[in-house]
Parts: C-alpha cells; sequence; structure tokens
C-alpha cells in the first residue's frame, strides 16, 4: 500500500488509468466516424450502416464485461487527480496543477488547469451518458431494447445548443489530453530531451485526432438533422 499511497504511486496510477482512457477515447472515436462514412456512402441510418456495426460491436459480451473495468479506470483516474491537486495545493499553498518531476515547463495553459479542465471533462460526461449510454447499453444490461442510434445522434446533435455544448467538451478533452500525453509518458521516465519534445507532437496529434473523430460525427448529425432530413 505505500506505493499506492506514495507521490511516484499516486502518479503512476493516475498516468496508467489514464492510458487506458486514451485507448478508449480513440475506439470510440473510430466507431463514432463511422456515422460520417455512411452519410458519404447512402447508409446513414440504415441497418447495415458501419456506425450500426460499431454499435452492435460494442454491445458483444466482452465489451459489456469491459464497461465496469473501463468505469472503475475513470473512477480511479478522478480519485487520484483529486488526491494529487489537493496535495500539491497543500504542499506548495497555492493553486497550481499536480506536481511532476519535469524538466519541462507549466508553460501551456492546459498544464496549469488539468484539474478544471477535468472537472469539465466530468460534468459534461455525465450528460453525454443521458444522452446516449442511458437509451443504449444501459437498456441491453436491463433485458429492453437500445434505441436506434442513428435517430439519437440527430436528436441530440440536431439541437444547435447542445451540439455547441458538446464542441465545448470536445474542446476541454483535447486540451486535457494535449498535456496528458505526454506527461503520462514523463512520469514513467521517458522525459529525456529529444523524448520530450516528440512526445508532446505526437500527444497534441492524438489529442487532435480523438478530437476531429467527436466533433465530425457531431457536425455530421447536425447536417443530416437539420438539412438532409
Amino acid at each position: 500500500m505505500s506505493f499506492l499511497t506514495s507521490s511516484i504511486g499516486k502518479k503512476f496510477i493516475q498516468s496508467v488509468s489514464g492510458a487506458f482512457l486514451i485507448i478508449f477515447l480513440l475506439l470510440h472515436g473510430t466507431i463514432n466516424l463511422f456515422s460520417v462514412i455512411d452519410s458519404f456512402t447512402g447508409k446513414f441510418g440504415a441497418p447495415d450502416g458501419l456506425y450500426q456495426k460499431g454499435c452492435d460491436f460494442m454491445s458483444l459480451p466482452i465489451i459489456k464485461i469491459m464497461v465496469p473495468v473501463l468505469a472503475l479506470g475513470f473512477l480511479v483516474h478522478i480519485a487520484y487527480g483529486c488526491w494529487l491537486t489537493w496535495g500539491n495545493v497543500k504542499s506548495r499553498g497555492g493553486w497550481k496543477r499536480y506536481e511532476v518531476a519535469s524538466k519541462a515547463a507549466t508553460d501551456s495553459w492546459s498544464a496549469k488547469n488539468m484539474f478544471v479542465l477535468g472537472i469539465v471533462v466530468l460534468g459534461l460526461l455525465l450528460t453525454h451518458l443521458t444522452h446516449f449510454w442511458a437509451h443504449m447499453q444501459l437498456q441491453e444490461f436491463l433485458g429492453s431494447e437500445a434505441e436506434n442510434p442513428y435517430m439519437l445522434l440527430t436528436t441530440t446533435f440536431g439541437n444547435p445548443w447542445l451540439l455547441a455544448l458538446y464542441i465545448i467538451w470536445f474542446v476541454a478533452i483535447f486540451l486535457h489530453l494535449s498535456h496528458g500525453f505526454w506527461s503520462m509518458f514523463q512520469t514513467v521516465g521517458w522525459d529525456g530531451k529529444n523524448w520530450f519534445k516528440r512526445l508532446k507532437v505526437i500527444g497534441v496529434i492524438v489529442a487532435a485526432l480523438i478530437f476531429l473523430g467527436f466533433a465530425a460525427c457531431a457536425v455530421n448529425a447536425f447536417i443530416q438533422a437539420n438539412f438532409l432530413a
């Protein structure tokens, strides 16, 4: 237990749980992009569309087993993020990002506001769950039939206010990941001068791909609902 409660242990667990969530976001974003592809192939809303197949994949038993694991990983990430932030506030006597021994200067807004970004991501995640998860995976857990995923896309993102809210969420995720990605590797010792520069670039690219995947899905659904229905 001493490792789990030590400064290094807390940072390590925060990094591992963050890596797990990045992988999930890449998978989720890829499936969302299928809906955009469907709109170009004329299969948006079709039962044999790529997005429908992606949703069916997410309904497989192995994926259902992973949902509690994902939820646990997310809770661990939140808990350790709060723990690290509180420890940093106490030790430094000020509101700064969680402490990471690094050669890098905290020169970005994201690096200095990771906790705030995390709160924004968490708050809008709860909204997202009510729009999609509650009508799909939760219904399957309860033995009911899941709602049509295309309909959920157009109903949610067809509302311009909800679209704007989600875009804000995607931006917060991008900013959180653009710092969190390289910080994750830095925690496990990949903080050499050359690697650090590369990881910062790779982190921005990964965060941008996730942002673009989610944003493209949302904007495409808005167009489908308001201009092509």
